[in-house]
């Protein structure tokens, strides 16, 4: 089954004869990138990053690092989500923002280089989660190869693992204005708040981490298997995150969930 997916994949891509690749150094982008490359030859696929306030700027340097390894070509470009009219209010609609205004950034990119398609990292499982972000996609002409092909994140993995990807068991990835409560403005200041906060949790060793804003508290999700090492170091998280500008450190005691500030949407 696994294999026929991948098959198809490769067949969807072969199709579009040439891409360029919305590349976040994420799982899925990466494993798209490097099933790219392989179909169409690097001369044909060009990853691009967007690098802006709410791309952490040790995710660009791995995204860099991964593009040499894949052997592609990989340009850097500016952009500022914060600057988006609408985006920094943080309506349920900030992803449909964010992607429109991406996308059209990246289709001057695809056109003055010659090739022939913008393609994202959506995936199957996306598909029944709230995602606006795919409406932008599907207005602009912009396509998923991996949710067409219907892969899935643990076969993505599984395939990553495959290829000798260093992505395969990386933790999921999300923007730092996903950690910003709906309806709380989003700021500069907060996003490097956010930024600091989850670096330094991780840096006790926990790899999978989101520190959710809420105005002055800082909601701290993990994997339950990593709940005792906040607890046995709770003195110098709070300590370094009242620094970082929070009054209030709690931990979630569901654990992480990806996407878990939808739950406030109907």
């Amino acid at each position: 089954m696994l294999t026929e997916k991948y098959n198809q994949l490769t067949s969807i891509l072969r199709e579009m004869g040439s891409v360029v690749v919305a590349f976040s150094g994420g799982v899925d982008s990466t494993f798209l990138l490097k099933a790219a490359v392989d179909t169409l030859g690097s001369d044909y696929v060009l990853a691009v990053t967007a690098d802006s306030e709410t791309y952490p700027s040790n995710e660009l340097e791995e995204a860099k690092a991964l593009a040499d390894r894949i052997g592609v070509n990989h340009q850097v470009i500016e952009t500022s989500e914060l600057a988006i009219p609408g985006y920094a209010e943080n309506n349920k609609n900030r992803c449909y923002f964010c992607k429109s205004s991406l996308f059209d950034s990246l289709i001057p990119v695809m056109e003055s280089k010659g090739f022939q398609n913008v393609i994202y990292g959506v995936i199957a499982d996306d598909m029944n989660e709230y995602r606006p972000g795919m409406q932008a996609a599907k207005e602009k002409g912009i396509r998923g190869p991996l949710q067409e092909a219907n892969l899935f994140k643990e076969e993505i993995r599984e395939l990553s693992r495959k290829f000798d990807l260093p992505t395969w068991d990386k933790p999921s990835f999300a923007c730092l204005s996903s950690r910003i409560a709906y309806g709380e403005y989003i700021t500069k200041e907060k996003l490097t708040k956010v930024e600091k906060a989850e670096n330094y949790i991780k840096s006790l060793g926990i790899r999978q981490v989101r520190v959710r804003n809420h105005q002055d508290i800082a909601r701290i999700e993990v994997e339950p298997a990593d709940m005792k090492i906040i607890l046995d170091s709770h003195d110098s998280i709070t300590r370094n995150l009242q620094e970082y500008g929070y009054k209030y450190i709690t931990l979630d005691l569901i654990g992480y969930q990806s996407g878990s500030m939808n739950k406030v949407l109907a």
